[in-house]
Order: C-alpha cells, then sequence, then structure tokens
C-alpha cells in the first residue's frame, strides 16, 4: 500500500469510527493507540488527525491533548443547511444528465432503503440513503459541491446515530420513491422540491428532538419516536406541488 493509499485508509477508518460513535465525542485519541488498534503506522494516523480538525470532528490543543469534538446542535444545524444547499444544487445540475442505467441505480438504492425501513435496519437505511444521494452528485461532476457535502455529511450522520434509533417512517420512503420518480422523468424542478423537502425535514427533525445536553445518557441515547424524514408541515407546501 502506497503511502497516501495509508493515509486515506486512516482517514476512513477514523472518520467511520467517529460517525459510529466508536471513538465517543470527547475521547482522547492518542496516535499510538489509534496506530495499534487498526494496524497503521503513526504517519498515516497523524495525517488523518489532522484531515479530521479541518472536518470538524476532531480537536486538538497543541502538546496536551487531541479528542473527538463534541456535538454541538448549532454547528450541525449549520452543516445540514449547506449540505441541503448543494443536494438542490447537484440534483438540478444532475437530473437532464442522467442515464437510464443512473436512475436505475437511483431506484436499486430506493428500494433498498424502503426494505431497510420495512425491516428497522438503520444501517442499512442510512447507507442505501447516501448511495441514492451520491449518484446525483456523481452525475453532476461538481467538484466542489461533492467535496463540501463529503466534508459535513459525517457531522450530520453522527447526531442521526446519536439523537435517533429508529429507522425514517413511511413519509421518508415516500418522499425518496418521488425523488427517483422526478428523476425518471428528467423533471429537475420537481427533483430539487423533494431534495429540499427531504433536508428539510431532517433540520426540523433534529431542531425537534432532545439535544445531548438534556439526555442523561448522551452515549447510550434511547430513540426518538418521530420520523426522522417526515416534513414539517409549513415545508410542506411547495413539494406537495409535484405530487401525483
Amino acid at each position: 500500500m502506497t503511502r497516501r493509499l495509508k493515509k486515506d485508509a486512516a482517514y476512513d477508518v477514523l472518520r467511520e469510527a467517529i460517525v459510529l460513535g466508536e471513538l465517543a465525542p470527547g475521547e482522547t485519541l492518542r496516535e499510538d493507540g489509534l496506530a495499534e488498534r487498526w494496524g497503521l503506522g503513526r504517519a498515516p494516523i497523524r495525517s488523518a488527525l489532522a484531515r479530521l480538525v479541518e472536518d470538524g470532528l476532531v480537536e486538538t490543543k497543541p502538546q496536551s491533548w487531541t479528542r473527538v469534538t463534541p456535538v454541538v446542535d448549532r454547528e450541525v444545524r449549520d452543516a445540514v443547511q449547506v449540505v441541503r444547499s448543494m443536494h438542490e444544487l447537484v440534483v438540478g445540475l444532475a437530473v437532464p444528465r442522467l442515464r437510464d442505467d443512473d436512475v436505475a441505480e437511483m431506484e436499486s438504492y430506493e428500494q433498498a432503503f424502503a426494505a431497510a425501513v420495512r425491516t428497522g435496519d438503520v444501517e442499512a437505511a442510512l447507507a442505501a440513503d447516501d448511495a441514492l444521494h451520491d449518484v446525483p452528485v456523481r452525475v453532476a461532476g461538481n467538484k466542489a459541491a461533492g467535496a463540501t457535502i463529503e466534508r459535513f455529511t459525517p457531522l450530520i450522520r453522527r447526531l442521526e446515530r446519536a439523537r435517533f434509533t429508529e429507522v425514517p417512517g413511511r413519509e421518508s420512503v415516500r418522499l425518496h420513491a418521488r425523488l427517483v420518480r422526478a428523476c425518471r422523468e428528467r423533471d429537475a424542478a420537481a427533483a430539487v422540491d423533494v431534495t429540499r423537502a427531504i433536508w428539510s425535514a431532517l433540520e426540523v427533525q433534529l431542531d425537534a428532538a432532545p439535544s445531548a445536553a438534556d439526555r442523561s445518557e448522551p452515549a447510550q441515547p434511547h430513540g426518538s419516536s418521530t420520523d426522522l424524514h417526515a416534513p414539517a408541515p409549513r415545508r410542506r407546501r411547495r413539494s406537495e406541488e409535484t405530487a401525483p
């Protein structure tokens, strides 16, 4: 494995561990311990930690400590707004360029998402959700938007996993099906509207969920019974214009 591949591997491993909660908010990170735990050298670990500082997932005090950042609600809400805007942008760019096999790929992920919701598999639902939205990102080819989404989405996913143990409900499945249908019909305006509804709904649900400070056991949170992506009433009107 080349030096660059080792650095990328260390970054991917540590970022995933933080997002999944294997490295908990506030946990102190030591290069030697991380290197031993994942069988990587200290140099790739050091490089990965520096990148994670830029991503907002790690913070450091020189000559003192390096640790996983706490979950800060305001910062996550900021990230949701940025990611929502980038997804709206790439969907608008991508829809006219979508090929039939791109749409088929989105349909397969939408079906996997719906199946995960039915079985209550949170991780599978989030993975299918990410994969579905990644198709327009790839097709749009806007590197700046793609890099922004790649950077800030882990902040959002980390809070989702900390706040919710139940998968998104029927309304979220319906919204994702509408997004795929709009892409199949090459209706860019409708696809943008549905994308806005999906991400705006998440923002509303994060606002409604109790904060980490309100939880007696933040490392092992109890789930919210609310629908993670269910749109708030004031947000629905514009997106409903595209409903059949």
